[in-house]
């Protein structure tokens, strides 16, 4: 197995939840946004930045309800988590420069859902010739932008 040394990432790594906890759940609840790295709070979702991205900018919606199935969830919600995706694209797009957005919600564990339990959507600014050969090579993401500088970014355009 290929190494790649990281230290920066420690603080995020070691904060882990215990396994009966709901990443989403808490960070909804939690009133401390910028440790949270929630950048947006709507009424039924909120907008937070996923602590391990594959691009620059990467967001996720997630509804303040513990539903695991979008047929779980009310209407207004998942209204409300669309309105908030259309939105979030114009964000990503002028922030980033982003000429492309991967967007897409993994349900059930089977689906690949890190978080099983819990519906978000996953949004993703993208660029032409954005992969590369660590990503290609060596299955390695290198991201040039600190969370706290996304955060930062992010926030000052709502």
């Amino acid at each position: 197995m290929d190494r790649l040394w990281s230290p920066w990432r420690y603080q995020y790594v070691s904060k882990a939840l215990p396994a009966d906890d709901c990443i989403f759940c808490t960070k909804g609840a939690g009133a401390a946004d910028a440790e949270n790295f929630v950048v947006f709070r709507g009424r039924l979702n909120f907008v937070l930045l996923n602590i391990y991205p594959y691009t620059n900018g990467h967001i996720m919606i997630a509804p303040y309800a513990h539903v695991a199935t979008l047929e779980e969830a009310d209407e207004d919600t998942v209204v409300e988590m669309i309105q908030l995706a259309r939105h979030w694209d114009g964000i990503l797009r002028s922030v980033y420069k982003a000429p492309g957005i991967n967007m897409g919600m993994n349900i059930g564990e089977c689906a690949g859902a890190g978080v099983a339990g819990h519906i978000h959507m996953h949004m993703l600014p993208r660029w032409p010739a954005d992969s590369n050969f660590m990503t290609t090579v060596a299955e390695t993401r290198v991201l040039p932008e600190e969370l706290a500088s996304t955060f930062e970014r992010l926030t000052s355009h709502i």
